[in-house]
């Protein structure tokens, strides 16, 4: 697999940082996981937004999130999609009423009926928890400890496997996910600090904790806020794991 940062900044968007979106590659196949403020200008440096196979939201906050009405803008009205129209629904793997909700965030009209109907453009499939196959890829969710419904995931392919933790405060179900994992994405918001609002992000400390009880082969540092030193977070994992930790650097790619 091949896990490209499209963007990595936590919270909010930074100068020229766009918020969390991550590109993973498989066998030609493009997962997308979230699209926050800012992600799809930067995705589309890359690749083509109608080169995107399916579409994952770990949950609903507008930093992972935001940046859908411009997609479902693109992709109901451009003039000359790539495709047949009986190709042009996309997969859309998110919390129990992501289409409720992503029709609310598209701000209908009372001529609309206060409903925007997407059905001929996306195709929602509601996280449950469990394994699914999306193309190549086996993708397990797991309801993690954060303010809304929020959920990790942990992707597999030929025998690797990538855990991203989406928002989340430390948790047993993020160690299970995690478990022997190759690769974990983990979001480190904040430096450890006791003053911290209680299950609702992880510090670098907790990051590393995280990765140390899973055994995880290598640990990637993402979701860091624009107000927050990168390298005390990078110092605070690195002294709890004694594994590769990186910070996640947007426009890099790596390999899983």
């Amino acid at each position: 697999m091949k896990l490209t940062i499209i963007g990595c900044s936590g919270s909010v968007p930074g100068p020229a940082a766009p918020a969390p979106c991550y590109l993973v590659e498989a066998d030609g196949f493009r997962l997308v996981l979230d699209l926050g403020n800012g992600a799809l200008a930067a995705l589309q440096a890359r690749i083509s937004a109608f080169d995107i196979d399916a579409l994952a939201f770990s949950h609903l906050h507008p930093d992972h999130c935001a940046d859908f009405s411009a997609l479902a803008v693109l992709r109901r009205y451009h003039p000359q999609p790539p495709y047949p129209p009986e190709q042009r629904r996309l997969p859309v793997f998110g919390p129990s009423d992501t289409a409720r909700r992503f029709a609310a965030q598209y701000a209908p009209n009372d001529a609309e009926r206060q409903t925007t109907d997407f059905s001929t453009v996306f195709d929602f499939h509601p996280l449950t928890g469990e394994t699914v196959q999306i193309g190549p890829l086996k993708v397990t969710s797991a309801l993690v400890t954060h303010p809304c419904e929020a959920y990790g995931f942990r992707i597999e392919h030929d025998g690797r496997s990538l855990v991203y933790s989406g928002d989340t405060a430390a948790c047993p179900a993020l160690d299970g996910l995690s478990a022997g994992v190759d690769l974990l994405l983990a979001e480190a918001t904040w430096t450890d600090l006791p003053s911290r609002p209680a299950d609702m992000h992880m510090s670098g400390r907790q990051a590393g904790q995280t990765a140390c009880r899973a055994g995880a082969g290598r640990l990637m540092l993402t979701h860091v806020a624009p107000w927050t030193d990168p390298e005390v977070v990078l110092a605070e994992a690195r002294g709890e794991f004694d594994g590769e930790v990186l910070l996640a650097e947007q426009g890099r790619f790596y390999e899983v």
